[in-house]
């Protein structure tokens, strides 16, 4: 198997090396070529054929965005995966690249102790996302194609009952590929939407921030980074902020933010498996969206959902840039109903709706 070929763009000698010791570090990838800059980078795709880009937001000559514009118009499906350091302006730029057609972003580390701490930092947030956009993906047969010797459907855990009823409010989960799946999803949602929208996005601090503002550009519903002790109403959507856990509790008077600062679950500070767990007890008027993500978060939470009578969504693994999060869900028998990305919105809407009244 041949290994997979990257492509290191970044203008500090420092962060090349560091990249390009992690990418050698790998039996299954190897270093393609380095460029400082957008131009020699350009120059150097066809010369070296990567099978994906690391490219840095902020360079000399030719910075991040721009090179990205140009490698879209001439390579539209080569992964690109962004970097920017955890700064306000590297968290802007780098969901603007996200919308301008990024497959992905790892953020430089930050405030860490040494090079090898650096390196595994990289190692661990780099790699499998390089691997989960390079691999070729097992095509998924469609219904049809399927014969019946292999048509038996995986072993699954009983069915929990599930409430008919209109749901009251949306949780969705989403990691790798989140950032852009999140943006097809929320921006269909209708601006009448009867119910909150609690949003779990596995980014860091000041990303979240400048993603939910993103969203609120595209968005009919207005959109937000929660904040602690904010009521959440209908109609309006609510964005985990990153290196806090979000739940949501009921008072007297509505339904309310709680962040927390405890560990992480599942890896992860914010965790779907918080949001979930906090949304299990208010009631079976709950439905859950597992979007694309690797690892398993949201699987427990989803589980209370469902035994409390709530529902529950997956995307399908066609469209999903990893099924690891939707997967999980899905091969547990908790989803509902298993859909391509492109039908989410609507199939939330449905769910959502309130019955007409004659």
């Amino acid at each position: 198997m041949s290994k997979i070929r990257v492509l290191i763009v970044d203008d500090s000698v420092v962060m090349r090396r560091l990249i390009g010791d992690v990418v050698s570090s790998d039996p299954e990838m190897e270093v393609a070529g380095w460029a400082p800059h957008g131009r020699l980078a350009l120059a150097k795709i066809p010369q070296v054929s990567p099978d994906c880009i690391t490219l840095d937001v902020e360079m000399p000559e030719m910075d991040g965005i721009a090179t990205l514009v140009e490698i879209r118009r001439i390579y539209p499906r080569l992964p690109v995966i962004m970097f920017s350091t955890l700064t306000e302006r590297g968290a802007v730029k780098t969901i603007e690249a996200l919308s301008r057609g990024a497959t992905d972003y790892v953020a430089k580390p930050s405030n860490v102790g040494s090079v090898n701490e650096s390196i595994e930092k990289l190692r661990n947030e780099l790699v499998p996302k390089i691997k989960a956009y390079c691999h070729p993906r097992k095509p998924v047969p469609s219904p049809l194609s399927v014969s019946p010797a292999s048509a038996s459907p995986a072993p699954m855990s009983t069915p929990r009952p599930r409430s008919t009823q209109p749901c009251d409010l949306v949780c969705i989960a989403a990691s790798t590929g989140g950032p852009n799946a999140l943006s097809t999803v929320v921006s269909a949602l209708p601006q009448n939407l009867s119910a909150p929208v609690a949003i779990v996005v596995h980014m860091p601090p000041i990303f979240t921030k400048c993603f939910a503002q993103r969203l609120d550009e595209s968005a009919l519903l207005p959109v937000c980074e929660a904040q602690e002790g904010q009521r959440v109403d209908a109609g309006h959507v609510y964005v985990a902020a990153g290196g806090s856990h979000m739940e949501l509790v009921r008072r007297a008077t509505g339904l309310y933010v709680h962040l927390t600062s405890d560990p992480p679950e599942n890896s992860c500070r914010p965790a779907a498996d918080v949001l979930f767990r906090s949304a299990s007890k208010l009631g079976s008027g709950v439905l859950a969206v597992v979007l694309t993500g690797m690892g398993s978060d949201g699987l427990r939470g989803a589980r209370l959902i469902a035994d409390a009578g709530g529902r529950i969504l997956a995307q399908d693994e066609a469209s999903s840039v990893v099924w690891g999060m939707p997967g999980a869900v899905v091969k547990d028998g908790l989803a509902e109903q298993v859909l391509p990305l492109e039908e989410m919105a609507a199939a939330i809407t449905r769910r959502v709706a309130k019955p007409v009244v004659a």
